[in-house]
């Protein structure tokens, strides 16, 4: 059966173009990434791999205008990211992306339901125009922690933090996810479940996967690969 391609199937969720990130140290400039050129679909997988220090996380945190770049553009369905001031790209941030960190960066003296809440709060965007306590409540109940609501964070295990934050991360069903390393901080099995629970999580959201990882069987899982050398794209 030949499957029908509509144009919502295929919306350019985030384009990089020369994308170039130089900066100072003691010997001089010392370019991190060089004129990177990608673009990325609405619904892929993608993982973007290499050595260390390849480049990969500046690179995920360019993408999400957690960083600036020392030319080039970067446009998030279509809108420019960097033709914009730092407020104006953290709110398209908040509307459009929802990023996971390796160092899970959970607010210690905020509840893991507050966690989840707090960027709700921030945009002031729930999903579907739900209440937000209970699209959080929802949500850290389907990643297993409905009986931890109230635990701040350092009476949560490892794992259980990576949790919270990919509730964090899903709760305001952003169409796009990045993910830096998201198992980098956790042993082999817990790290195992945590993968497992992000690409469940984002079939069922039909979002848009980047992730930065180090390990191939991660990356296996996803549609597509970019490999990352020296702070270029290896062909």
């Amino acid at each position: 059966m030949t499957q029908v391609i509509t144009p919502a199937m295929t919306t350019t969720a985030l384009t990089a173009q020369a994308l170039t990130k130089i900066v100072q140290d003691a010997t001089g400039s010392l370019t991190i990434l060089a004129d990177i050129d990608i673009s990325i679909e609405s619904g892929e997988t993608v993982a973007i791999v290499g050595a260390s220090g390849s480049g990969k996380s500046t690179l995920l945190g360019l993408l999400a205008g957690l960083d600036v770049p020392s030319s080039g553009t970067v446009k998030i369905f279509g809108e420019d990211l960097f033709s914009r001031d730092e407020d104006a790209r953290a709110a398209l941030r908040a509307a459009k992306i929802g990023f996971v960190f390796q160092s899970f960066q959970l607010l210690p003296h905020l509840t893991a339901l507050e966690n989840v809440l707090l960027p709700m709060e921030l945009s002031g965007h729930v999903p579907d125009g739900r209440n937000a306590t209970d699209a959080a409540r929802e949500l850290l109940g389907r990643v297993g922690l409905g009986e931890r609501l109230s635990h701040y964070p350092k009476y949560l295990s490892g794992g259980e933090q990576q949790r919270v934050a990919l509730a964090r991360a899903f709760v305001g069903r952003p169409p796009i996810l990045l993910a830096d390393e998201p198992t980098g901080s956790l042993d082999a099995r817990t790290g195992e479940a945590v993968i497992e629970l992000m690409f469940e999580l984002n079939r069922e959201r039909g979002s848009t996967l980047v992730l930065v990882t180090h390990d191939p069987g991660v990356a296996a899982r996803c549609g597509r690969r970019i490999e990352l050398a020296a702070g270029r794209i290896k062909l």
